[in-house]
Order: C-alpha cells, then structure tokens, then sequence
C-alpha cells in the first residue's frame, strides 16, 4: 500500500504534538503517567499493541508499544527511543516552561530540545506507519528518569529480555542535530554518607568528626583520579581521553564550635571503560573499610561509612561494523561518527544486543538551560529522516 506524505501537514502535526507534550510537568521523580497515557492511546488508535513497566510506586512509567508488521520476514525491527522526563526549571526563563512558544524559527519549552521534539515527531510520523504496508514492526519506546542516571530504561530493559526482545535496531533520538553519535563514556554517581559522633569542639579526642573524615575519603578520590588518567587507553576516541572524577560537594557540620556527627559527600566518574569503574570502587571502598572506619570505631564503634548508588549508567561503545548507525547513515547521507560527553540509554540497549545509535533532532547546545528550544527546522530534518525509515521498511 502506497502512502501518500504530506511533509507540511506531517510538521504542523509534530509542533501540535510538541505543544501538548510540554505542557505535561514531567520533572524527573514526579509522576509522567498522564504523558504516557497520551502517548500510548494515541497509538492505541492506530492499532499498536502495548505494555508497561513501572517505578515501585506506579507513579513513574515506561511505555513499550509496537505497530505490527504487515507480512513478517524475519527483517530487524527498529525502535524509536526518547525519554520523556526533563530537568527542573528555574524562575529565569522568560516564558512560560510548561507552555510551548513559538518565536520565529524556534519553538521555546522545557523538554522541547531535550527530548520532546523527538518523542513528537516520532508520534506525529506513527499514523503513516499504521496505514503502511510494514515489512518489520515499529517499536516505540519511552522512559522516565533518563536524567537522573537512568533510573526509568533498566526496567524496561528487564522486561524486553523476558520477553525476548533483544535483536532489533535501536535510534535513541537524544538532540545531537541529526548527526549520528555512536559512544559516549558510562556516568557513575554515588553519595557516600559518614556517621560519626558530636561532641564539644574543645575536646576532639572525645569525638568522631564525619567531616573529617569524609574530607580525607574525598582527598583519596582526588588522588585516584590521578590514577585514572594513567590508565587511559592508548586508542581513546574521547576527550579528554581518560576516565574522568570530580567530587560534586561535601556536605556535614552544623557550628564551628561542635564536632560534626554527620557529612555526607556527592561525587561522580565517568569511565572510557567499565573496568576503571571497578578499579576505582574496588579502591575507594578498601580505603574506606580498611583504613577509615576502623579508625573511627577506635573512638564510636557505631560509626559508619555508607556508599549510596544514585545510578550507574553504562557506557556506550563504538563498535566497527553498525546496522544501526548504517542505517543512519543511509538515510542522512552522513557517514561521520562522534562521541559526545553526555550520557544517555543507548548503552542499555547495547548490552543486551540491540544495534543501537544516538541521533535526533536539536542541539545539546540548548539542552537543560533557562528558554530551552528547539529549532523548528530540525523538526522538519526529523520528519524526513522518518520518512526515510519508512521507504526502508515497506514490502515490495
């Protein structure tokens, strides 16, 4: 079956799309159900099956829905992937955030570069699908939490292996102006919480001071970091070339006069590979068992160093031969590849043998800042390249 395309209507229907997206508050860690409740009886009624997986309050919500191919024939499906919650917004901006706004070429809104307007275009493109004659079944796949080390996507993940969905191309349509992204470095974050014991400031002996000693678990980081950039591969694609650290803040104390019973320390690496996250653990985590808490029993023997994981996101690893990025490819015409310093979902979907790549309308340039937008060409340039999908998924 032949389809008619009407780019013009096509674009007007992804701004309308676009316009009502941002108008849900979907803030990481606050509830995105009425987002994906809009999204998936939206494809509901063009025939799309459907599942969901959830946060352990149901308050949060991955949504996974399928247009069926037409005849099956073994051809990889492909998934369009975007997360569908934002970072938070300041009082700066000067329009409404949770209002989409047009002015001239661009299209204003938090979540409109980052990373609604794909989510839009994907949607405003679903109903050419659903009337195409499919040769391999589209999936359409949105998360919650990417922003806040990835917390919504592993669920999901888990779900897509139960039911052996694990062999497919994947387009992660993260704003990077339709340029094909094909690695990044893994983000690891970790708060790492010191309990000591008060006391009076006169007579330190007597007390155990978490900041103290979370200041000298922060100095062994520092010296780590030293460390991780020895160890950078000779062949690093990133820059810079080595698995980076940085320690966020340190937290504890309340009197210049009172030793601080509690502090409690922000911090993050970014490995080139997965192996300097576990040198790095394996280290930090020794200094603290071996050296630093004994230490601080000596004195309270309820002390206590605790690690919290906030999220450990996997890295993205480029790798010689693509399906996902040589689809890109042939329909961009681009046969460039970059590495970006942000991370995203797409290493997810790489473990577990999906083909995946990063490319998506919008720049990173625009990405989390006060009047975020989108430029409304590269909705346009999104809706084309959807189209190209199409041409590549039709039976003859």
């Amino acid at each position: 079956m032949s389809t008619e395309i009407n780019l013009d209507e096509l674009y007007n229907n992804s701004v309308q799309i676009l316009t009502d997206l941002i108008g849900f508050r979907t803030i990481s860690g606050e509830d995105n159900s009425a987002l994906i409740n809009y999204c998936e009886n939206y494809l509901h009624k063009l025939g799309a099956t459907s599942f969901k997986t959830f946060d352990k309050e149901k308050k949060r919500v991955n949504l996974f829905a399928t247009l069926k191919a037409k005849k099956s024939n073994g051809i990889k499906p492909i998934i369009l992937s975007g997360h569908t919650d934002t970072v938070p917004v300041s009082k700066s901006w000067s329009t409404d955030p949770f209002k989409a706004t047009v002015k001239g070429d661009k299209l204003y809104g938090r979540g409109s570069c980052d990373m609604k307007g794909f989510i839009a275009c994907t949607l405003a493109f679903a109903p050419i699908y659903a009337k195409t004659d499919l040769n391999r079944d589209i999936h359409f796949c949105f998360t919650f939490d990417e922003e806040t080390a990835c917390l919504g996507a592993p669920i999901l993940i888990e779900e897509l292996k139960k039911r052996n969905i694990q062999d497919g191309i994947c387009i992660i349509g993260e704003p990077t102006k339709m340029k094909i992204i094909d690695a990044h470095k893994g983000c690891y974050e970790y708060t790492t919480y010191f309990e000591g014991l008060a006391g009076h400031s006169s007579a330190p002996h007597k007390g155990v001071s978490a900041v103290e000693f979370a200041a000298r678990y922060a100095n062994k980081l520092i010296e780590l970091r030293e460390q991780l950039k020895k160890r950078a591969p000779k062949d690093s694609i990133f820059d810079p070339p080595f698995s980076t650290l940085q320690v966020g803040g340190i937290f504890g104390g309340i009197a210049h006069n009172v030793i601080a019973d509690k502090c409690h320390i922000n911090w993050e690496t970014r490995p080139v590979i997965k192996e300097d996250g576990v040198f790095l653990n394996n280290e930090i985590d020794k200094y603290a068992n071996e050296i630093l808490l004994p230490e601080m029993k000596k004195v309270f023997s309820k002390s206590n160093i605790k690690k919290e994981i906030i999220g450990e996101v996997t890295g993205f690893d480029r790798v010689k031969k693509s399906e996902a990025c040589e689809l890109v490819s042939s329909l961009t015409g681009d046969n460039s590849r970059e590495v970006v310093s942000f991370g995203t979902e797409a290493g997810l979907f790489q473990e577990i043998g999906i083909s995946t790549v990063v490319c998506g309308p919008g720049s990173i340039e625009q990405a989390h800042k006060v009047d975020e937008f989108i430029e409304l060409n590269e909705l346009k340039k999104c809706l084309s390249f959807l189209n190209g999908i199409k041409s590549k998924s039709t039976s003859n």
